[in-house]
């Protein structure tokens, strides 16, 4: 999975690609309908929360690649004053199927995407029985549009499913239920700035 983020990062860096569409693409969401094995204590891994972050993509003809770091803080938390804390972070590479660029040149642009890399997993408990640091590798796949309103700037909508993956057993700590797990939605609006 380093491997994919490492080459995603040098494609998008790589200033012989000039043809290819480069786009800058912070985005605000919500996560949702999550699922985990971790001692959830107030319930709100399925709840709706607010995600933010940024991507950068490189986008060619059909193919191209992405770097995006997310972060979706209060992801356990449900106003039981139970936790204090809490987030999921997570950096991933991924590879960009899109409809091709000669047919959807003014209108909207639909693609699928998929790829690897990394979760964070922090929660702080009140009594501090249950806090969890944890960075796990994780797999997202999704679809999702973008449009340009000009030369320079679009919007785009996104739908993901991320889950983690190979999580062991917390080692007898008590904070998981089973092998360690954890998976949600993720819906966000970005605006796509050409670059």
């Amino acid at each position: 999975m380093k491997t994919l983020v490492l080459l995603s990062g040098v494609l998008l860096m790589s200033g012989r690609l000039h043809a290819a569409d480069r786009q800058l693409r912070p985005f605000v969401g919500a996560t949702f309908g999550g699922g985990t094995t971790f001692v959830d204590l107030e319930s709100a891994a399925g709840n709706p929360n607010l995600a933010l972050g940024v991507g950068a993509m490189f986008l060619g003809e059909v193919f191209g690649t992405e770097v995006e770091v997310a972060d979706a803080p209060g992801f356990f938390e449900a106003d039981k004053n139970l936790v204090r804390g809490s987030r999921v972070t997570t950096l991933t590479g991924n590879v960009v199927v899109a409809a091709p660029h000669r047919l959807t040149e003014y209108a909207l642009r639909p693609y699928v995407i998929g790829g690897g890399g990394l979760m964070s997993v922090r929660t702080t408990t009140a009594f501090g029985v249950f806090d969890l640091s944890k960075l796990m590798p994780e797999f997202d796949v999704g679809v999702g549009v973008v449009g340009f309103l000009t030369n320079k700037i679009g919007v785009c909508w996104d739908l993901r499913r991320f889950q983690s993956i190979g999580g062991g057993d917390t080692g007898g700590a008590g904070i998981s239920f089973g092998d360690e797990r954890l998976t949600f939605w993720r819906a966000t609006m970005a605006v796509a700035i050409r670059y």
